[in-house]
């Protein structure tokens, strides 16, 4: 018999906060890149390969603000911070052209999409984590609430399914960037990369807010039945409805 998870009231945010990190990530994410990339090859007369690896710092000083803000390093942030890593790695490695670095930032991309595909194999998903970060304002209640969700088997198939939808979605978004890169010109790369970028993960967020909100209704529509089943056959608590669908 499954013993229902308490779960605490939702934290509190700050809207001006939080619309404050979506502005400082569009900016150091989007917007510094693409300025920088334009002023050093235009009026500064830089070559594309050097410009191009000075403008891949603004998302570096991205992660190392929130990083610095929540004073806390979680999965979140190790799995960011090694793929930084990671495209450090990559970008100095072969060919040095500025055609040969956007496919290669194509390829890191396709890498963690390859990741969420391996985690499925682990204990638990890589979608688990990020779902904590995001669900739950980060404090020992709300952690150990998240984690109890696991024993749901409703839950842990959300979470798969959720990672196995990210992972081909960015290794096929990785595969498309590496032909647009051989397609188009670089200048033209610079702004549809990391547009391509934020377009999917926009896409996959409202993917995953409709489907887990979608999930946590069956979850609860489940359990309801599940007590009312009880309640026919005069047992005090139900049994496991396989609830736990991602929580609003």
């Amino acid at each position: 018999m499954s013993t229902q998870v308490a779960r605490p009231a939702a934290p509190a945010r700050s809207g001006v906060a939080t619309a404050l990190g979506w502005l400082l990530t569009i900016g150091l994410n989007v917007v510094a890149p693409i300025v920088t990339y334009n002023i050093l090859t235009d009026s500064r007369g830089w070559e594309e390969f050097p410009a191009l690896l000075l403008s891949g710092v603004w998302p570096v000083l991205d992660t190392v603000i929130h990083v610095a803000w929540r004073r806390k390093v979680d999965e979140f942030a190790v799995v960011t911070m090694v793929f930084l890593v990671i495209t450090a790695v990559v970008g100095l490695v072969g060919d040095h052209s500025a055609r040969t670095l956007l496919i290669k930032d194509s390829v890191v991309t396709g890498l963690f999409g390859v990741l969420c595909l391996a985690t499925l194999l682990a204990k638990r998903p890589l979608m688990f984590y990020f779902g904590r970060k995001f669900a739950t304002d980060g404090t020992a209640e709300s952690t150990a609430w998240w984690n109890g969700l696991w024993q749901y088997e409703g839950f842990r198939t959300t979470m798969r399914r959720m990672t196995l939808v990210w992972g081909v979605a960015y290794v096929i978004e990785a595969l498309v960037r590496v032909v647009l890169s051989y397609s188009l010109s670089t200048g033209t790369m610079v702004v549809v990369s990391p547009i391509m970028v934020y377009a999917v993960l926009a896409a996959l967020g409202v993917w995953t807010a409709l489907y887990g909100k979608r999930s946590q209704a069956e979850g609860e529509r489940r359990e309801a039945e599940a007590k009312a089943k009880a309640a026919r056959e005069g047992r005090d608590e139900p049994a496991d409805a396989g609830t736990g669908g991602v929580p609003a």
